[in-house]
């Protein structure tokens, strides 16, 4: 979030964790003392709120994890979905089976073995409802999971599922060892990724250190990543001056201006998948009404958003950002702001004397959220809609946007190369975060299942056309912009590719010098 001016406890917070950092270093002691000189220090607006996989929404929660964890299939840097613990895959030419052939000698942080049981085990374990993982609806095509040997595990579908290989490359569908609990890992990750925590000191730092026995073709080229918590971006940007810090990855392009203009860090701008919404909970009070909703959607001027919050730095989007089924954001009912129209929805709502919605603010997972927030409410208030704004900090935020509490929030939500794992949990019947987005319909429901059975890639981008077009119509949520994020670098980091749905994930091929 913008973070021109933060609290005096904020600030003293962040004098505090500065004072520490040249006093001493976080991560594995040595009888050198020089591992964590050539281990790699990157800042952080926020701590994780939880170090549970199948339960990470907040962004930074995800970019530490990934780095704990292994998937059966991951991501390249151009979002393609390659091989991870599952070194190869085969769908019957029915659809019905997906076989999956793992890795040999991959093991776990704690040093046990990783196998079939252990993936059939995490895959029950998400599919059950009462676990309520994040990604459950991502599995709904499977019916049951079968661990025939050590080496091989199969998927049995209801049907042709084009979307599941990519679906299984999230951290949320992290394979965990069948021997561990939710309580046990809060506090003590144990998976196959790259790194292994090593130390956390709650809202200031947490430490990775290599994991050597990593089944990567390349280790990690650092002993050591320390995540420091420093809750404002522009402190940030004076850690890496002062060299403290080596890398970051910013949100706010004001910030990244000013990092690259002081000629020691190197900024890498990279457009992402990420869209900035205003979600509408459609189950709750005037917003239940579409036509709430629709004078809401054309009240707003998104490029106005856009330009205000990000200095113009993004675009407009539709609900679709994937870039082969990329939404026509002109394709809405208010392609551009339209008062009288947004007037007459309200008419016809019934409250030509306006409405009054209550919306919750992240501060702190994102850069740009309040001037975000500010902006809308000035826009809206021209159409006697009164956005009556509750900033908070981000794990309460999380907290009350996982429980589905509130009438509209301003956030940031992390976009797939896939259209059913950006939207399949949110907007299906079924989906384990239909509560949180507020909005399902049978038309969708059916338009979801003929996403994940269609094979061909022109047919699906009909579908999808047609699931953004549903959504728009009906004014579920408020799709906004897709900008950039600024990877800031110190001299001597090295190999540090930048992604465009925001992962971290190399890390292990970064060096520090």
């Amino acid at each position: 979030m913008p973070r021109g001016a933060f609290s005096a406890v904020a600030l003293t917070a962040a004098l505090s964790i500065a004072l520490t950092s040249c006093s001493s270093s976080s991560g594995p002691a040595t009888g050198t003392g020089t591992a964590a000189a050539k281990g790699l220090v990157v800042g952080v607006t926020s701590d994780p709120d939880t170090l549970f996989p199948w339960k990470a929404t907040q962004f930074q929660a995800v970019n530490v994890l990934q780095n704990l964890y292994g998937t059966l299939t991951e991501f390249d840097k151009d979002l393609n979905v390659v091989p991870g613990l599952a070194e190869s895959w085969e769908t019957a030419e029915d659809g019905k089976t997906l076989t999956l052939k793992l890795r040999q000698g991959v093991t776990f942080a704690d040093g046990s073995t990783f196998d079939s049981k252990d993936v059939k085990s995490s895959l029950d374990k998400i599919m059950d409802e009462a676990t309520a993982a994040v990604a459950r609806a991502s599995l709904s095509s499977v019916t049951s999971v079968e661990a025939p040997d050590p080496a091989t595990v199969v998927l049995n579908l209801t049907g042709p599922d084009a979307a599941l290989p990519a679906n299984l490359a999230t951290v949320n569908m992290a394979m965990l060892s069948s021997d561990d609990t939710e309580e046990k890992l809060n506090t003590a990750p144990n998976g196959t990724g790259p790194f292994t925590l090593s130390k956390r000191v709650p809202s200031q730092s947490i430490t990775l250190a290599r994991n050597d026995k990593y089944w990567g073709g390349e280790k990690p080229k650092v002993p050591t990543v320390e995540f420091r918590v420093i809750p404002d971006e522009s402190s940030i940007v004076s850690a890496m001056q002062s060299g403290n810090v080596q890398l970051a990855v910013f949100n706010d392009p004001l910030v990244a201006q000013t990092a690259e203009g002081g000629g020691t860090i190197t900024v890498t701008k990279t457009p992402q998948l990420n869209y900035h919404v205003l979600q509408l909970n459609a189950r709750n009070g005037d917003l239940k009404d579409v036509n709430v909703r629709l004078a809401i959607q054309c009240a707003i001027d998104r490029q106005q958003v856009l330009s205000t919050a990000a200095l113009g730095e993004g675009e407009v989007t539709g609900p679709i950002t994937a870039t082969a089924f990329k939404s026509d954001p002109n394709k809405r009912p208010c392609p551009n702001r339209d008062l009288t129209k947004a007037a007459e929805y309200l008419s016809k709502a019934g409250k030509s004397g306006g409405v009054t919605v209550k919306t919750i603010v992240s501060q702190g997972e994102y850069a740009t959220s309040v001037n975000e927030a500010q902006n809308l409410k000035a826009q809206l208030a021209e159409a006697k809609i009164n956005l009556e704004l509750e900033v908070l900090e981000s794990g309460a935020f999380v907290d009350r946007w996982v429980a589905a509490d509130f009438d509209a929030a301003v956030a940031l939500n992390g976009g797939r190369p896939d259209p059913d794992g950006s939207y399949g949990r949110y907007f299906t019947s079924k989906g384990n975060l239909n509560k949180v987005a507020g909005y399902s319909s049978p038309e969708l429901d059916k338009l979801f299942a003929e996403g994940k059975a269609t094979t061909d890639q022109a047919a699906r981008k009909a579908i999808y056309d047609r699931v953004a077009a549903h959504l728009e119509e009906n004014a579920a949520w408020i799709w906004l912009f897709s900008g950039y994020t600024y990877t800031a670098t110190t001299a001597g980091v090295q190999g540090f590719t930048p992604m465009a749905n925001g992962s971290l994930q190399y890390l292990r091929t970064t060096s520090a010098s």
